[in-house]
């Protein structure tokens, strides 16, 4: 399951999506001496890449084109669908070339992506892998992937994943990735809403945050990532490591690829997020969850 797979030599990569998670990542392979080529739906967010040695495109046909690697983190299924299909992404791919599709798009939409690139390029290999984590993980080289599909590729990819993660889980056929991200994100969620909830609970019943952040401090109930949303909440901060909207939509796909009655909570949890989503919440951090809803 974990990635104890051979090194190759490094691949030339494609990243494209330069949003807050496919920027870093490109940023790290630069940063690893990767050749990376690098494309956006908005161009200018690729021009710091440039800065640091990518090559950017205004087609994306022309960034697949050289790439042995192609990494897409784009922010919904659609958009992915769009970019490589209508746009030409898949077609321009070199033979044998190797797609690892690292967002959350669910896993009725990998399965669909899957079908097509078997009926229009079956010398392609899809990666499904999605990864956990976000800004600083990405920014340091330390998220979780979540890796399924043909592990014959495995040792191409191994050298790419090592930038970009902390660690690797193959977990077998292609879609499994995608299942365990729903089910991290879904952990996710809880715990965001727990500290929001908790902080929202003890200012009702008149005591300082504060109190509740150092009373979990090196508590066993508390994980870091919690204490890090809690803190973010008490002062205020929403600076976006994780964006609700995205958020709301990774709650929304449980419930369209496991059925709200699988998580109960999560459906509730995922309805106050539409609520501050629909406030025009949405591009701000999860920690907004920390605010009353209006």
């Amino acid at each position: 399951m974990n990635d104890n797979h051979p090194v190759a030599p490094l691949p030339r990569v494609a990243v494209i999506g330069a949003g807050t998670m496919g920027a870093a990542m490109a940023a790290r392979l630069l940063a690893s001496n990767f050749q990376v080529d690098v494309w956006s739906r908005h161009s200018a967010s690729t021009s710091h890449l440039v800065d640091l040695g990518a090559t950017s495109y205004l087609e994306v046909k022309d960034a697949v084109s050289n790439a042995d690697v192609v990494l897409t983190m784009l922010p919904t299924a659609q958009v992915t669908l769009e970019v490589m299909f209508e746009a030409q992404g898949l077609d321009a791919m070199k033979r044998e070339a190797t797609w690892v599709q690292m967002a959350t798009v669910g896993v009725g939409a990998v399965e669909s992506l899957a079908a097509r690139v078997r009926a229009l390029r079956p010398d392609v290999a899809l990666i499904d892998a999605p990864v956990s984590g976000s800004r600083g993980p990405a920014e340091t080289g330390q998220l979780l992937i979540l890796a399924s599909g043909d592990e014959t590729r495995a040792s191409l990819l191994a050298n790419v994943f090592r930038v970009l993660g902390r660690k690797t889980m193959w977990l077998g056929p292609l879609g499994m990735g995608s299942r365990a991200k729903l089910i991290l994100n879904t952990w996710l969620a809880f715990q965001v809403e727990g500290a929001a909830e908790a902080a929202l609970l003890a200012q009702r019943l008149s005591l300082d945050p504060v109190f509740l952040q150092e009373a979990l401090r090196d508590n066993p109930i508390a994980s870091p990532f919690g204490l890090m949303k809690l803190g973010k909440i008490i002062h205020g901060d929403y600076h976006t490591d994780f964006a609700l909207d995205l958020a709301l939509k990774d709650l929304d796909l449980v419930g369209v690829d496991a059925g709200s009655d699988t998580a109960p909570v999560a459906a509730v949890i995922a309805e106050r997020w539409r609520h501050l989503v629909d406030s025009g919440f949405g591009g701000l951090d999860v920690s907004v969850a920390g605010r009353r809803t209006p």
